[in-house]
Order: structure tokens, then sequence, then C-alpha cells
């Protein structure tokens, strides 16, 4: 493939758990892949470090570049430098608990931040088609199974901003004939999933507790039931939907359902530890609305895209757990080599 015909892709939250993996898989498939990170004064791409080469190297396909949804200006000028063939809208403010704390900043990059990408594509007038990470949570409180025709109910500042997100995507495809997308992603998680989401912040205290740095884990609502899959799996859904011959919105999930307690059973009884002797109960991680339960039911992408799930929640926890405890084995390694060495 000579680089003309190279297909470039554009992702926003490239070095988030989802970005990463969606970056993997893109230059797998021989891609040029341009990221957008927002300055920091400290590194913050641990999650594609294994895929950044110099970019003064012959034959590099990932480049990052400097940019935040909060500035559409900049928006502009990267997509008019890039003029990518797929752009794929994964940055946000995701944490739902921490939307009730952030309520505005939620709303001005998962909501405002989508407009501004869509409208600076419009400006810039290139023909690329347009995935907007949508999410269950915009489901909020309706009752499970839910598919793309179910009612929206979100209860929390984040479902709402996502919510918004997922109207201006569909609106700028009706609108503009923009090849615009939904992904309305169920619960997704990796070992790449951040430390204080619920899974992760699971699966790590497991590998604590069992090498005896950490005693009692603090969580709250054990009751509520999700649908988690294997985020990589996800991201092949995302990249599917831009391949369609027709733009449309689609849900993704497993169509299972587990409790935050059963997700604790399966990471515990992995490392053959009792949970019950661990966990407690702290109201602090309690949201103002709970969300009960969202279990999503796949099978407009099973049937229109030829995507299904392939690893269910037990192996999910297994997955994390094992990475977990590969961590901290290195960890201490490292830092064990560290004080030999002084």
């Amino acid at each position: 493939m000579s680089k003309s015909d190279t297909k470039r892709a554009l992702i926003t939250g490239i070095t988030g758990q989802d970005g990463s993996y969606l970056a993997e898989l893109l230059l797998a498939k021989g891609y040029e892949v341009h990221g957008v990170i927002r300055r920091s004064s400290t590194f913050n791409t641990s999650r594609i470090d294994h895929l950044y080469n110099d970019p003064h190297l012959a034959g590099t396909r990932l480049f990052l570049h400097y940019g935040d949804l909060s500035d559409g200006t900049r928006l502009v000028t990267l997509l008019d430098a890039v003029k990518p063939h797929e752009v794929y809208n994964l940055a946000a403010q995701s944490h739902v608990r921490v939307s009730f704390d952030e309520p505005e900043f939620t709303g001005n990059t998962t909501g405002l931040g989508s407009i501004r990408l869509l409208e600076a594509m419009r400006m810039v007038g290139i023909d690329a088609r347009y995935y907007q990470a949508s999410s269950s949570e915009m489901f909020g409180a309706t009752p499970p199974p839910q598919n793309e025709d179910t009612v929206f109910y979100p209860r929390s500042p984040y479902g709402a901003a996502k919510l918004y997100s997922y109207w201006m995507t569909r609106n700028y495809r009706e609108a503009y004939g923009m090849f615009a997308v939904n992904g309305i992603l169920f619960n997704h998680e990796s070992p790449r999933r951040g430390e204080t989401f619920v899974t992760r912040k699971i699966t790590r205290a497991v590998a604590r507790i069992q090498a005896g740095v950490q005693d009692t884990l603090y969580l709250g609502n054990l009751d509520a039931v999700r649908d988690w899959g294997y985020a990589p799996d996800y991201v092949e859904a995302m990249w599917r939907m831009l391949q369609a011959d027709e733009p449309a919105d689609f849900v993704v999930a497993t169509g299972t359902n587990y409790t935050v307690r059963d997700f604790l059973t399966f990471a515990f009884e992995h490392a053959g530890i009792d949970w019950q002797k661990h966990v407690q109960f702290d109201e602090r991680y309690l949201r103002p609305t709970e969300v009960d339960a969202l279990v999503g039911d796949a099978t407009r992408a099973q049937e229109k895209l030829g995507w299904t799930a392939n690893v269910l929640t037990p192996e999910l926890a297994r997955i994390m757990v094992e990475a977990d405890m590969q961590a901290l084995k290195l960890q201490g390694e490292h830092w064990i080599d560290t004080v030999v060495t002084r």
C-alpha cells in the first residue's frame, strides 16, 4: 500500500483505555494513526508507549498532536492538517461518580466537546467518517434489556452529557449527510482500565491483598447490575461501524448481567481469597442517583456488523487479576533492583 493509499485515522482520547486498544487495532490494519493528547508537564502516554516511535524514523505510522476538545480552533487546524478518513471521538471526562462533583467540566468536555469536533469537520469540509463514543449510562433508569430503540433516562451529569453528544451526532448525520455513528457501548474493562473505576479497583486490590501490601477494600453499591465486556472486543466493533455501507447507531454489549458482588467473587476467588474478610462499605462511593441495572441487547451489531463479544465477565475478572498480580510483581522486582544497585 502506497503512502497515498494509506488510510488515516484521528483518535481523540488515544491515551485512554479504548484509545490505546483502538490505536493497536488500526496500526495492525495498516492505518496511519494520529492521536490527540492534552499538554501536560508530565508524560501521560503510558498506555501507548509500546506503540510509539520517533516520528523522524522512516515507516512511522503513529503521530501525536497536542489538542483539546475545549479548543475548537485547534480542532479545525488539526483536521485540516491531518485530513483523516476516519475520526474516533473517545475523549471525555468518563468517570460517572466524578461527574456529580464536576458537572460543568463534564458537560464541557463530554458534551460540548463533540459538537466542537463535529463542527470543525463540517467547517474544514473533509469527507471523513465519524465515530462518537456513546454510553449505556444514557439509558440510566430505563429497565433492561436496553437496545437502540430503548428510551433514554440518564441519571448522572455524565449520562446527560453523553446523551447530548448522541443527539448532536444524529443531527449532523441527518442535517449534513455526514457518515456519523454512535457506538452505545456498555461497560467494557481491561487491565488498562483506570484505577478509580470499580472493576480495576477490585482487581488491583486483589493483587495487593494477596501480596500483603493492602488489607481492606472500600466500595459502595454492591448490588448494581452491569453488562461487562472486554475493551479489545469493543474497539473492534467501533471500527466495524465505520466500515458499514450506511451510517447507523449500535449497542455493543455481551447481553449478560452480573452484580458488583459477582465481580468481587470472581476476582477474589481467582486468588483464593474470601472477599467478605476484606471489603467494607463506604457511602462516599454511592452516587446521588443510582443506576440499578444496565444490560445490553446487541442483536443489531451481530446481524449488521457480524460482531459478537468473545470475553464474558468471569473470564474478564481473571484476565484483570492476573495482569494486576504481574504488574505488582514487576513493580516489586524493580524496587529491589533499584535499592540493590544504589
